[in-house]
This record gives C-alpha cells, sequence and structure tokens, in this order.
C-alpha cells in the first residue's frame, strides 16, 4: 500500500521540485543538499523515493546553469521512532545510491536536527498517525468515551470525532514547528497522505475483535479502551493547521486519485493484509500476541464480507498531496 501511494505521488513530486524549488537560493553557501524522510521504517520504499528526490533535484540543478559543472552533493537523513529497525534499514541500502544516508531516531513531532540544516524534508503515509490517542477516550465518564469502537469513523457522538481532531491539531502543530526551525528559508516539505477511506477499512479489525468479546474470549472493557492513534486529514484540516502555525505557505494542497490494484474489490484479501501490517503491533501491545493473531487471522477471513462492502460502498480510492515553502 505504501509503495502505491509512493508510486502514485511521484511525477507530482519531480514536477513540484522542477517548478517550485529555488536551488539557487538555497545553494548559495554550500555544495551539499540535504534531505530529510520522516516515517523511513525499513525500506525499500524510503530508498525509492529518497532516490526520486535526488534525481529530481539533479535535473533542476543541471537546468540551473550556475550548477552545471558543480552538481551538489547530497545527504538524506532517515528518521523514524527509536524503535524502528536501523540496522535492517542500513544494511539494505542500495549500493548504487548517490547520496549520504545518516539515521535520526526519534519522534517527529520534535525536534531532530539542527537549525536551518535541510532543505527538503519528504514524508509519506506517516502524517495521519498521532503522537498518542486522545486522552478523553480513554476516560468512560467522559463524553468521548468510545464504546464498542476503535476509532473515530462511525462514532455516535461527534465529542470522539473532535478529540482525534483536537490532538491532530495540536501534533501540527510541534511537527511544523519543528520543521521551521530546521528547514533553511525557501526549503520544500512534501507530505503524502492516504485519505480517510482507509481507515474506514480498519472497522473490520474492530468488528472481529467485538466477535471474540461475543465469543467470551475478550473482555469488552480492553476493546472500549482500545482506539487507533491515526486521524486521516482532509485539504481543509491541513490548510487550517498550515495557516495557524504560519511558518509555512502552501504551494500546493489537493486530493489525486492515482490508480490502485489493492483497492480493486476482487483484492480485498491482499489490502486488509498490507493493513494488518500497520495494526499487529498495536494490537499485540494492547490485547497480547494470541488475541491479536486471532482478530488478524480472522479478519482476513472477513475477505468476502468485505469485497462486497467496498464494492457497494467504498469511494473513489484518493490520496491527499501537500507541497509546503518555508517562509
Amino acid at each position: 500500500m505504501q509503495r502505491e501511494v509512493l508510486e502514485g505521488s511521484k511525477e507530482m513530486i519531480r514536477d513540484a521540485i522542477i517548478r517550485k524549488l529555488d536551488i539557487k537560493i538555497m545553494l548559495s553557501s554550500s555544495n551539499t543538499f540535504r534531505i530529510t524522510e520522516f516515517g523511513c521504517s525499513v525500506g525499500p520504499n524510503t530508498f525509492s523515493a529518497m532516490q526520486h528526490v535526488v534525481e529530481a533535484v539533479k535535473d533542476k540543478a543541471y537546468n540551473n546553469h550556475q550548477f552545471t559543472n558543480n552538481i551538489p552533493e547530497f545527504q538524506v537523513f532517515f528518521n523514524d521512532h527509536v524503535t524502528n529497525d536501523f540496522n535492517t534499514l542500513f544494511q539494505s541500502l542500495p549500493v548504487d545510491k548517490s547520496y549520504y544516508a545518516s539515521g535520526v531516531p526519534g519522534s517527529f513531532h520534535g525536534r531532530l536536527l539542527p537549525s536551518r540544516s535541510i532543505h527538503s524534508a519528504h514524508s509519506s503515509c506517516t502524517i495521519h498517525w498521532l503522537s498518542k490517542c486522545p486522552e478523553e477516550l480513554l476516560d468512560d465518564k467522559s463524553p468521548a468515551w468510545n464504546k464498542g469502537l476503535i476509532y473515530y469513523v462511525g462514532a455516535s457522538n461527534i465529542e470522539v470525532v473532535n478529540a482525534y481532531v483536537a490532538q491532530f491539531e495540536k501534533d501540527m502543530e510541534m511537527f511544523f514547528t519543528a520543521r521551521a526551525e530546521e528547514i533553511v528559508p525557501v526549503g520544500m516539505m512534501v507530505l503524502v497522505s492516504p485519505f480517510s477511506g482507509y481507515i474506514r477499512l480498519m472497522g473490520f479489525f474492530g468488528s472481529s475483535l467485538m466477535d471474540l468479546v461475543n465469543e467470551g474470549m475478550l473482555d469488552e472493557s480492553l476493546v472500549d479502551s482500545f482506539n487507533l492513534p491515526m486521524y486521516f486529514p482532509s485539504p481543509e484540516d491541513m490548510t487550517k493547521v498550515v495557516e495557524r502555525n504560519g511558518c509555512f505557505s502552501i504551494e500546493i494542497i489537493e486530493l489525486t486519485y492515482p490508480k490502485s490494484k489493492l483497492m480493486d474489490e476482487s483484492d480485498a484479501k491482499t489490502l486488509m493484509i498490507n493493513l494488518r501490517s500497520s495494526l499487529e503491533g498495536l494490537l499485540i501491545n494492547h490485547f497480547g500476541s494470541k488475541i491479536a493473531e486471532e482478530a488478524c487471522a480472522r479478519t482476513i477471513l472477513k475477505s468476502e464480507e468485505i469485497s462486497a462492502w467496498m464494492k457497494v460502498n467504498y469511494e473513489k480510492p484518493s490520496q491527499l498531496f501537500i507541497v509546503l515553502k518555508r517562509k
């Protein structure tokens, strides 16, 4: 799924770099172009994304006659949480890479790099992850107590959605404030995120958990206290947080509709296996490995039901594409 998001945005990223990257200004005092990849995981998708950015910047430099005989060197900072398997990441670095690689462990909701050290930042399939679940969802006396559900879609009370939105806005304010310190003036940031349609499918994992509750294999209170720390922003959500922060100008923000093999209604099993890879760790942490395995296995077995649901209800697959420039 992550590879499809990257493939669907490749040409848009290249076009944004060619048209909007002020490479002449950024490299007026240095010949090293620094890129940060937020949410790198362990590859190989991250390597494909970074090589694509490097090649686009090289072409931009070639088109600028000032750099014809002095093409910049590239340094890529791969970022993810401290629990990420950086050993696997660096063991699988492409041998023909055209950049110097470094690892930067830590949450992207805070500062990670020196002031004004980055020329371009990229993040795909990561900004929908919240720093934590909204605290209101964990209080059974709160109006935002999300009984019987594991996320905000389908919640019966607006307080649940509002709690997710508030946490998203708080997290993105931290994210943009940190990036504003790290990115040079006129530096570019590209953010790509699946739109909200993906999270609707995660309800099938929730229904599998409730099946276990109904069979007496799982305490219902454990399901009630579990909420996915994800919020899939709309263009309006992102515009609001960017403008409130005030450090970046919006160069491009749009919903795009790349063709997706995974979203074909006949391939629901493949899609749910992809979603399982994102959710299984969270399920294990909360429910334990035995319940997590059983819930995931049961969800995969619902592929025919999921296919039928997708055929009737699923909207056209889409992703949110954003290009920002540091003021």
